[in-house]
């Protein structure tokens, strides 16, 4: 191995993250390996508050790039907390998997019911990635929306100028709506959160208590629990229904038109 990427180091203080960095390089060196200082970059997530802190970082006596996003294991980590960049990023691997599969979705020989299928299996799943963990808003879900149903119009061959609704075509595709499909995964994902033993990891940042953490001004951002609250009250459920897998599962389930 010649070289490796995606490397992420955490601590809560500036001078944690040096001795860490440190250490880091040493270990590789001692290996044969070199770590890269033009490549290094650190990212200060300070939620709490909208200034940011003073200082650097540094790396021996070479003084570290700041970087306001990270991508870690196909997701993009933002500074701010916000996830625009992530959702961007998404549809754009996305359409990169429409761009190598376009031969096929746009040879008008190919029934629709299979382009639908291939949809499901392979662009779906790329635009999705990580979405069972996403703060969603409405304006993310509309980008969402609309570059799905760019896709499916264009698969199935009809513009705008043809005046036909979106459920139409959805049904013609046999494809569900992409905020549905979200919503199911999120959910399916909170149950698995639920039935978890109190000591696991994932369970303990669930009962996290943020009452010290200070807050700015304006509206809080909107959270994952909050996206949770408005599912089960959508689809009128209850969280302990979650220790049921079988009818979880059952209540949660989006069916794509047949």
């Amino acid at each position: 191995m010649l070289f490796a990427d995606d490397i992420l180091l955490v601590d809560k203080t500036r001078e944690g993250v040096e001795g860490k960095l440190e250490l880091w390089r040493s270990t590789l060196e001692s290996k044969g390996f070199r770590l890269s200082r033009s490549k290094t970059e650190y990212m200060e997530c300070n939620f709490s508050s909208n200034s940011p802190s003073e200082g650097i970082v540094t790396l021996g006596d070479q003084v570290i790039n700041k970087s306001t996003r990270f991508r870690y294991l196909g997701s993009i980590v933002q500074s701010d907390g916000e996830i625009d960049g992530d959702i961007i990023s998404r549809i754009q691997v996305g359409w990169l998997k429409w761009r190598n599969a376009s031969g096929l979705l746009c040879d008008r020989n190919v029934p629709l019911k299979l382009k639908g299928k291939f949809y499901k299996m392979v662009l779906r799943p790329a635009m999705l990635y990580g979405a069972e963990c996403w703060p969603l808003k409405e304006k993310h879900n509309t980008k969402l929306s609309v570059a799905e149903m760019r896709m499916l119009r264009w698969m199935s061959g009809f513009t705008l100028r043809d005046r036909i609704r979106n459920e139409h075509i959805r049904e013609k595709v046999g494809v569900a709506p992409v905020e549905d499909k979200i919503r199911e995964s999120r959910l399916r994902w909170f149950g698995h959160i639920k039935r978890r033993p109190s000591d696991d990891p994932v369970k303990r940042v669930e009962v996290l208590d943020l009452t010290c953490v200070k807050k700015g001004r304006g509206r809080p951002k909107k959270t994952w629990l909050e996206n949770i609250r408005n599912d089960l009250s959508l689809l009128d459920l209850n969280e302990n229904l979650a220790f049921n897998r079988t009818q979880w599962r059952k209540r949660i389930h989006v069916a794509d038109p047949t």
